[in-house]
């Protein structure tokens, strides 16, 4: 079995971005949301709704499929692995994703790939994130 992030009670989150924080400050030492691979953002205009974007996990990533230089390749258990030396920046990943959930360095130039470890369900105060085990 495998195990995959996922948004399991998006109704309860508040916007704290303490599951931002939490993936920054682990993966790449940073103390800003920005560097997080996952994205909590508000809808304009109506109070306390609020999109959670996290990697779906695919098994055939699309945005591994576009990398040109191979940078991305898939993970075991779905979602992707990034090799940062043979990134380009090119942006392609990005583009590829339909979902919109993996996220861009704008610093580096690269994509912020989710490890699916669970730090940021550990940080959510409500629940809305867990580290579920699927099918491979």
């Amino acid at each position: 079995m495998a195990k995959l992030m996922r948004v399991i009670n998006r109704d309860q989150c508040i916007g704290c971005y303490s599951c931002m924080n939490a993936c920054s400050r682990a993966w790449e030492s940073a103390l800003t949301v920005e560097k997080a691979a996952l994205r909590v953002k508000n809808y304009p205009g109506v109070e306390g709704a609020f999109s959670v974007r996290i990697c779906y996990g695919c098994t055939e990533p699309d945005c591994a499929a576009v990398c040109p230089t191979r940078a991305l390749t898939p993970r075991k258990g779905g979602g992707v692995q990034l090799d940062k030396t043979k990134c380009v920046g090119c942006g392609s990943c990005i583009k590829a994703c339909v979902p919109g959930a993996l996220q861009w360095d704008i610093e580096e130039k690269h994509p912020l790939v989710c490890r699916h470890c669970g730090i940021c369900a550990q940080f959510c105060p409500n629940d809305v994130l867990a580290l579920v085990e699927v099918e491979e």
